[in-house]
């Protein structure tokens, strides 16, 4: 079974108007509510691959009851932990600029904390947890190595799509991927990294340092698999960019779902990238048919 961890989801509230003035009534054209978080994400796309999976992380109140009927309509199976406060709304504004405002998220208290790690202690050595985006702040990102090391006690293997110093200290932990893009690489190690010889180069040392497989994300430029049995590099697709929100989370469910399925990472590698890029394709997550679709037109090549 496949595990999506998501600590601090959120409803994603959508609103669209011309022009936003300050300090003014204003009024939306159309608006949207999603089911948001990385690791929520992860699961719908999972799901439409037809891959069975559980969503769990902590949920709070009525927004959290609409995150849970989201993914119980899509059939995705749920093990939240419950928290006190109100999971967070993220309202995100699309005018002539965009704008996001972002909330803090619920309070997560010990027991509750604990209560999650009970979750991740029973899991069998043949699960796949996937660890995603940002912890509540009452916790701190630091908590990510608590539950990971309780994940791999038991053998199962982790995903941890993290950027930075998170990143960096997941890899002690040997996941099974981890999905920088070539900028937040770059970051990591004080760079500023555009062209692939250099993009492999430092893909390499997060490989040496323990990640089992590095897939770097380069927006319009492709993407790049490095693996212990070689780099591989996935050309472009040519389409009309509509969302960037969700793309990377698509291309960790595509991989993480078909390497659990068939074993074969270049097809997970392929998979993973009609994933990302049928997504940033689409408006929303992109639909089961899109993807195949979008696969058809995915080319690898070995470095």
């Amino acid at each position: 079974m496949i595990y999506t961890v998501t600590l601090n989801p959120a409803i994603d509230y959508i609103v669209r108007l011309d022009h936003v003035e300050t300090g003014a009534v204003n009024r939306m054209a159309s608006e949207d509510k999603f089911a948001g978080g990385k690791g929520i994400n992860v699961s719908r796309v999972l799901k439409r691959l037809d891959i069975e999976n559980t969503a769990t992380g902590f949920i709070g109140g009525f927004t959290g009851r609409f995150l849970e009927d989201v993914l119980t309509s899509e059939a995705i199976s749920t093990n939240f932990v419950t928290v006190d406060q109100d999971t967070r709304i993220n309202v995100k504004i699309k005018a002539d600029e965009e704008t996001e405002i972002n909330g803090n998220g619920p309070e997560v208290t010990e027991a509750q904390l604990q209560e999650l790690l009970s979750i991740l202690s029973s899991l069998a050595a043949d699960d796949v947890v996937v660890f995603a985006g940002s912890a509540p702040s009452s916790l701190g990102n630091a908590v990510y190595k608590q539950l990971i090391a309780a994940t791999r006690a038991t053998g199962a293997q982790v995903v941890c799509d993290f950027e930075g110093q998170t990143l960096i200290d997941s890899l002690e932990f040997n996941p099974q991927l981890v999905k920088p893009n070539n900028h937040e690489l770059g970051d990591i190690f004080g760079v500023t990294l555009t062209e692939l010889p250099e993009i492999e180069r430092y893909a390499k040392e997060i490989l040496a340092k323990g990640a089992q497989n590095v897939i770097i994300s380069m927006a319009g430029d492709g993407a790049l698999l490095v693996s212990p049995s070689g780099t591989y590099f996935a050309k472009p697709i040519k389409g009309q960019v509509k969302n960037s929100v969700g793309a990377g989370d698509s291309m960790v469910a595509g991989f993480t779902g078909k390497l659990a399925t068939t074993g074969d990472v270049i097809e997970a590698f392929k998979w993973g990238v009609a994933c990302g890029t049928a997504t940033t394709f689409s408006d929303d997550l992109a639909t089961a048919d899109y993807i195949k679709e979008t696969y058809e037109k995915v080319e690898v090549e070995k470095l």
